[in-house]
């Protein structure tokens, strides 16, 4: 039997044998938000469920939980030359595009990670692409060699936004205290994010102190995230963004299952909680956060 209460577009046929597999199912349309909001950081170009949904029909979804407009992240050149498709299809995305920590030596083992790069800087020059990103380090999934070509990239990477004068998006895991050092090392652009923001207080007060925007996924409802709750509660208003990273992190209480921008709200209401805000005040600040992170979607 299909999930007849997740939107339309990520409804699997009932034909579909797959569909056996309710942890491939897309999860219910929460509730919709009393103040649009946008996804700051997706990847339409993934597939993790059992179907695969067009751009449009993506946004149609997240638009009527009011979710009016979404970040598309390329990871490495395949992605980002997809992201720069769709927000030229869709007027409710605009983009980011970058070689991904865990991508950077790959590339730079076949001797290909300058060409990528100056591709990178070519598409970023974009009216619609916004930000850099995503890059930063990954000490979980890369090790040895390999992090020096992600700290080359890193830097790279930072040169570029700079230069161009585009936001920053990091990807940091478990490798908060180097991530900073690059940062200050580089000389951080105007405005930089940490996308799916992983770490606890502290990272949260130097991101206060520098005025960079934290932006909290479904891992912040997660039971053991208590870390990035206090992290939350601390955090400067004013620099406080949502994602879904979908088709990843798919909030509590649909945690393994797929995720969408669709799935937005159901964070939202979580962070209010921590937060202590009203929901459609928290909506109106995110709103207006992610607008002087990226600047206009018109």
């Amino acid at each position: 039997m299909c999930n007849s209460l997740a939107p339309a577009p990520y409804r699997a046929s009932s034909g579909t044998t797959e569909t056996m597999d309710s942890r491939r199912e897309y999860p219910p349309a929460p509730e919709p938000l009393p103040v649009p909001v946008m996804d700051n950081h997706t990847h339409l170009d993934f597939r993790h469920g059992l179907i695969e949904v067009a751009v449009p029909d993506a946004m149609d979804a997240a638009e009527a939980v009011g979710v009016q407009g979404a970040v598309q992240v390329g990871c490495d050149l395949e992605s980002s030359r997809f992201t720069v498709q769709a927000v030229d299809l869709d007027p409710r995305l605009l983009g980011a595009v970058a070689i991904h920590p865990n991508d950077a030596p790959v590339y730079a083992g076949r001797g290909e990670l300058e060409a990528a790069l100056a591709e990178i800087e070519e598409l970023a020059r974009h009216p619609r692409i916004r930000a850099i990103g995503e890059t930063g380090l990954d000490f979980f999934r890369t090790h040895g060699e390999g992090l020096t070509h992600q700290r080359y990239s890193f830097r790279r990477h930072i040169d570029i936004a700079k230069r161009l004068g585009l936001t920053l998006q990091i990807h940091d895991r478990d490798a908060h205290d180097d991530v900073v050092q690059v940062l200050e090392e580089e000389g951080a652009p105007e405005r930089v994010v940490f996308h799916c923001f992983s770490g606890d207080e502290q990272l949260a007060r130097i991101c206060n102190e520098n005025g960079w925007y934290m932006s909290f996924a479904g891992t912040m409802t997660f039971k053991n995230a208590a870390n990035l709750r206090a992290a939350l509660a601390i955090a400067e208003p004013s620099r406080v963004l949502v994602e879904t990273d979908s088709p990843f992190l798919t909030p509590h209480p649909y945690r393994g299952r797929p995720n969408a921008s669709y799935m937005v709200p159901y964070t939202v209401r979580s962070m209010a909680e921590v937060t202590k805000d009203d929901v459609a005040e928290l909506c109106a600040r995110l709103s207006g956060n992610t607008l002087n992170a990226y600047g206009s979607w018109a």
